[in-house]
């Protein structure tokens, strides 16, 4: 018997059938990312269904010397939850634990397995009249696992702060297989580092999230949602200063759009309309959110928002959502861009930040340059501007062969983006995470510092170097 045969061996005995599998066709839908970049190979799909089993399943991996790449929901979008090619590493699914632990309305806390979908906590919170306030395109199949090991942002986070924001307390299996208990919310604790803020955003490299309490919030009673036109991104900066100063705490997201994004979404999306009349080269997607103590007053406020912006020259043009069903139309409008972009053909996707204050001079100057340098290109980007992060992408030329442009010209155009977004002080991973498809540009531009941390906390949690490897962290040059 091999080494192979001897873990999966042990490993089926301690899962069972239901928990291990090696058949070839219930492994193939989570051997490719999905963007459909990477395709991998696994020895074995593991679906531990307790912290127990998963403890007992990495510390076998650890004797045998068998290397996990942890998986939540697999809609991440940079490959962090692919295996290498090698057909050594064993998929580890975390979708069988999906259970809420606790929910406490009068703690506004929630404990939840890592499995739990996004969109499954949102429905438990809403029934104790309250809110998780983190939410993103892909609520529906991404989980709080997931979430959490890449510190997911989403549209929320100009009001909340990203995952890390959230997270309360976490459970996690280390490399040896021991279980880091720290569930238990404090709101003061000075027993030395918090780690849980460490495992946050490592993507699968030091540990594996188990479980989590996160924080929740009073629901929301009442929102307003507003669509305006704009000149430029200038505009939209000038104009998101002016929102945070009329409404306060109540401006919940500023999402910005091209003009050239919308008309995309509109010539994807069946039945879609523009908000407004007539083209403008940027658009402002506005949210107010008020509970129940502030929900009397919000229409007046969205109401004289606009009309000091108008009074003040800010916008050409906006409207407000006139009911639920119409302020969903707004958020699809934002929502589709990046699948009605992928229907129009090959592009590269950056996801990146500088700092607020800089975002709007740095979209501006970083298009044409990107265009004038990869002539045949389109520079887009949208997203969220008052977080100082927007997608930015470069669209191929229409002759683009998808597949064939990425492996050639896409990977020259990334690293000219990244090198943009170097100078202005910039970070080339905002909300998505490193993965794999950034980790050679991590070690390309990263401060030597940084990395060298980076690789000192990861050799001292995971000497064996089996956890995810190959992402997030760059080997020494």
């Amino acid at each position: 018997m091999t080494n192979g045969d001897a873990f999966l061996a042990a490993a089926r005995d301690l899962l069972g059938e239901r928990g291990l599998t090696c058949d070839p066709e219930l492994l193939q839908p989570w051997l490719t990312d999905w963007r459909g970049r990477y395709t991998g190979q696994a020895l074995a799909l593991a679906s531990p269904s307790t912290t127990a089993e998963v403890a007992a399943l990495v510390k076998l991996c650890a004797e045998h010397g068998v290397p996990i790449v942890p998986q939540g929901g697999n809609s991440g979008m940079s490959g962090g939850a692919t295996p290498d090619s090698s057909g050594e590493a064993v998929l580890l699914s975390l979708r069988r634990m999906n259970a809420m632990r606790r929910l406490d309305p009068d703690a506004r806390e929630a404990t939840c397995e890592a499995g739990l979908i996004l969109q499954t906590l949102h429905e438990a919170a809403a029934v104790e009249g309250l809110r998780f306030p983190l939410t993103l395109g892909g609520k529906g199949s991404a989980t709080i696992g997931g979430l959490i090991s890449t510190n997911a942002g989403g549209t929320q986070v100009l009001r909340h702060g990203s995952m890390r924001a959230q997270v309360l307390g976490i459970e996690a299996v280390l490399a040896d297989g021991s279980v880091f208990d720290a569930l238990v919310p404090l709101k003061k604790d000075n027993r030395g580092f918090d780690l849980k803020q460490l495992l946050i955003g490592s993507e699968g490299t030091l540990g594996i999230v188990t479980a989590a309490t996160v924080r929740l919030l009073p629901a929301l009673a009442d929102r307003a949602v507003l669509w305006a036109g704009l000149g430029s991104i200038g505009d939209a900066r000038t104009l998101l200063l002016h929102a945070e100063r009329h409404a306060g705490n109540a401006l919940e997201g500023f999402e910005v759009i091209p003009q050239h994004s919308l008309e995309t979404v509109l010539g994807h999306v069946p039945g879609a309309r523009s908000p407004l009349q007539g083209e403008h080269a940027w658009h402002a997607l506005i949210e107010l959110a008020a509970d129940k103590s502030t929900a009397e007053a919000l229409p007046d406020l969205a109401r004289s928002l606009l009309e000091s912006a108008f009074a003040d020259g800010l916008v050409e043009d906006a409207t407000i959502a006139a009911n639920e069903t119409q302020a969903e139309q707004f958020w699809t409008l934002r929502d589709e861009i990046a699948p009605a972009e992928r229907a129009l053909g090959p592009a590269m996707q950056h996801d990146i930040s500088v700092p607020v204050t800089t975002m709007a001079e740095f979209v501006e100057a970083a298009v044409p340059r990107v265009e004038a340098r990869f002539p045949g290109t389109r520079a887009i980007a949208f997203g969220h501007l008052g977080d100082g992060n927007v997608h930015f992408h470069v669209l191929a030329p229409p002759s683009a062969v998808r597949g064939d442009w990425e492996r050639a010209e896409g990977h020259r155009i990334s690293s000219f983006v990244y090198d943009l977004v170097t100078e202005w002080a910039g970070s080339i991973s905002a909300e998505h995470g490193i993965g794999q498809i950034k980790v050679g540009e991590l070690g390309r531009l990263g401060d030597p510092v940084h990395l060298s941390l980076m690789r000192s906390v990861k050799q001292a949690l995971d000497p064996q170097g089996l956890l995810n490897p190959g992402k997030l962290v760059p080997p020494q040059a």
